[in-house]
Parts: structure tokens; C-alpha cells; sequence
């Protein structure tokens, strides 16, 4: 995979007015706080979105979590022959800028960003399995398993458990969402 272009958060931040600012995360995760201006296109959703992301008059900024994401989203934008940057850092080198982050109206409660809800699960499900352990030695193997993928995952720069996450409720657009930022990137791209 090509290393896509990268634009460091001062970079960014002095561009801001001028870019389109894509944000590959969950909704729970945009939700908790995003790029002024940013829309939310899921990963996972990016496929739908292609058309026109790809007549896009202005430079296209990808932005997730901590850049990992973004990278994937660019490459994929990449091979169908969509210029993209990513923010180096993501919106986590944002925020330790002290950048501020915008939040939807009327949203009361904060959602826990993709990477806590992993380090949740895989710890929830160690300390079952640890625990099953003492009354059964083969529960063990659970803590074992996620020991397993947590190693793979982090070889291979993609999560499972991350991807299962995201199916959840709190974390998967309703199809008006995507329909809605897709009509106002258009709008902009246009």
C-alpha cells in the first residue's frame, strides 16, 4: 500500500476553510467530537460515497482517530482515483493542539471513540475468561484467543474486534444519516 500524502494539524488547521474534511469514523466516534466542518462517511460506508467524493473541487482531508483509518480510506480513494490527504495524528493530535472539536446539537452524552470501546471489550473478555478459568482450566483459552488477536491485529494494522464493534447500534449510521452527508458533500463538492 502507498503511503498517502499527510497533512500535519498546523498544516491543517491553516487550510481548514479551504479543504473537505472527510471523517472515516464511527458515528459514536464523530459525535464525540470532529474537525469544524467535518462530515461523517464511515468507513466501512466509503464505497457509497465514492461518486462523489471523486468530483470533489477542492482538496479532500481524511481524518479518523489517530490516522490509521484515514490512511486505509486514502489508499482506497487512491485506487479509484481520488487525491486525498490524511491528518497526521488524527483528531487526537487535533484535540492535543488544542484545537476544538465540534459536537452534534443537542447530543447529550459523549460516545467512547472506537479504540475504547476495544480496549473495553478485549479487557471484559480477558477477565471472563480468567475468571471462568478458576472453574474451569479451558476457559482460559478465551483470554488466550483475545491475546491472539490483539497480536494480529497489531501486525497486521486492522482489528477485528474493532470491525465487530462497529456493527453495533451506537455505532452504525441510519441509512438518512449517510444519505444526508452525502447531499451536503455534494453540495460542497459541487
Amino acid at each position: 500500500m502507498n503511503t498517502p500524502v499527510s497533512l500535519d494539524v498546523d498544516q491543517a488547521h491553516g487550510r481548514i476553510g479551504e479543504l473537505t474534511v472527510i471523517d472515516v469514523r464511527t458515528p459514536g466516534e464523530y459525535a464525540s467530537g470532529h474537525l469544524p466542518g467535518a462530515l461523517n462517511v464511515p468507513l466501512d460506508r466509503l464505497h457509497r460515497a465514492l461518486p462523489v467524493l471523486g468530483n470533489a473541487r477542492t482538496e479532500l482531508l481524511v481524518v479518523c482517530a489517530s490516522g490509521a483509518r484515514s490512511a486505509n480510506a486514502c489508499a482506497l480513494l487512491a485506487e479509484h482515483g481520488v487525491p486525498a490527504a490524511t491528518l497526521t495524528g488524527g483528531t487526537g493530535a487535533w484535540a492535543r493542539r488544542g484545537h476544538e472539536l465540534h459536537r452534534p446539537a443537542g447530543r447529550t452524552r459523549a460516545g467512547w471513540s472506537m479504540e475504547r470501546q476495544v480496549r473495553f471489550a478485549a479487557g471484559t473478555v480477558v477477565l471472563t475468561g480468567l475468571g471462568l478459568g478458576l472453574l474451569h482450566p479451558a476457559w482460559q483459552l478465551l483470554s488466550a484467543g483475545v491475546a491472539g488477536g490483539l497480536v494480529f491485529s497489531a501486525l497486521t494494522d486492522t482489528c477485528g474486534m474493532g470491525a465487530l464493534l462497529a456493527r453495533l447500534p451506537h455505532n452504525r449510521p441510519r441509512p438518512a444519516d449517510l444519505d444526508a452527508t452525502l447531499a451536503a458533500l455534494e453540495a460542497r463538492v459541487s
